[in-house]
């Protein structure tokens, strides 16, 4: 019996401390995750945070997120798990990408040892979702992993992809049938993690072009007067409400379903409460309908989107049936997770995301 209990006393600590970084391994792949991110075209970073906009993770203002990785604990856990789905979820493409980065020798098994421990019970939803991502384009079709850049270049980072030989060469046949000339990529910038860094409505210009900004009367969730706001692309579907307040603290505002910006934690109106459930972690609370903010969230529970500025306001579109609509409208507060809003197809009608400079 001692010697058992003299083993679990030796073992106990080595387990504690593999579920651990060191201070020096935070320090460093938090720099070099940092100096990759500020090259704005390496792959890893490029994938990782794209997840952490659309997940939230890095907040809303994820530039600041990204260079500093060290101060947010919870991020930089973020972080590592992103680039661990980067790498397949494979340890010694985990381990090749580490290298790549020019992360410190000493720190590279550590740091792949703790990443592939702490997320090994989620590899089947992370290479899922990755491929979920691919199929539909949300990130661009690249080799996992990434090549260390040449000793005359230490500053690039590329990734190997594969080019299929059939279309490597291309042959012209002369042909008197005139082809129709294809439309223009869209070329413009969806991130709105760009706004959240402006200071003035000059730059909203700048950005998207003085002919696609108008200084329009807004309301706030719950329909009273809330000044003017700037706003982007009036009158499409990609319609963006910007309010530079007072305190330099910025409110951006969307209620148009088909949009193309990228908002943090992927939430766009339209969206189904069951997916903010999701996305928050955990049920939160709802004021009833037909009331005083009603179908606006009252409180997130501490969940994900706890204190991240993000408001919702959702609606029924399906409130049809009186006796169970009857059930969340009025002076109370309702559970996100009951049962009967995905009969009345309660979904996100408002999104305003507040941040502050």
């Amino acid at each position: 019996m001692k010697r058992i209990l003299s083993l679990i006393v030796f073992i106990l600590p080595l387990a504690v401390n593999a579920q651990k970084l060191s201070e020096s391994a935070i320090e460093d792949i938090s720099g070099k995750m940092s100096t990759q991110f500020q090259k704005l075209n390496d792959p890893a970073l490029v994938f990782v945070t794209e997840q952490m906009s659309r997940t939230g993770s890095g907040g809303l203002e994820i530039d600041k997120t990204m260079m500093d990785l060290k101060k947010d604990p919870a991020a930089l856990d973020a972080a590592l798990k992103f680039l661990f789905q980067f790498s397949d979820c494979n340890r010694q493409t985990l381990i090749t990408n580490l290298r790549a980065m020019n992360v410190q020798s000493g720190n590279v098994f550590p740091l792949a040892t703790y990443i592939v421990n702490k997320y090994k019970g989620e590899t089947k939803t992370l290479q899922d979702e990755k491929a979920e991502l691919l199929r539909i384009g949300a990130i661009p079709k690249v080799i996992s992993v990434m090549v260390a850049p040449p000793a005359s270049q230490p500053g690039a980072v590329t990734t190997a992809t594969t080019t299929n030989a059939a279309t490597a060469t291309t042959t012209t046949a002369t042909t008197t049938t005139a082809t129709p000339t294809a439309a223009a990529p869209d070329t413009r910038n969806w991130e709105v993690r760009n706004v959240f860094q402006m200071t003035k409505p000059d730059q909203l210009e700048q950005l998207y072009g003085k002919e696609n900004i108008a200084l329009r009367d807004v309301t706030d969730l719950d329909g009273n007067p809330a000044g003017k706001a700037w706003v982007v692309y009036p009158d499409t579907e990609d319609e963006m409400e910007v309010v530079f307040l007072a305190d330099s603290s910025k409110s951006i505002t969307f209620s148009k379903e088909h949009s193309k910006w990228k908002s943090p934690f992927g939430i766009k109106p339209g969206d189904p409460i069951e997916k903010v459930n999701k996305v928050n972690a955990r049920p939160f609370r709802v004021n009833g309908f037909e009331w005083t903010n009603g179908g606006i969230v009252d409180s997130w529970e501490g969940g994900a989107i706890d204190k991240k500025g993000v408001s919702i306001l959702f609606k029924a579109v399906n409130s049809g049936d009186p006796k169970l609509y009857d059930q969340f409208t009025g002076d109370k507060k309702f559970r996100s997770d009951n049962g009967g809003l995905k009969k009345l197809g309660v979904v996100v009608e408002k999104v305003v995301f507040r941040t502050y400079q």
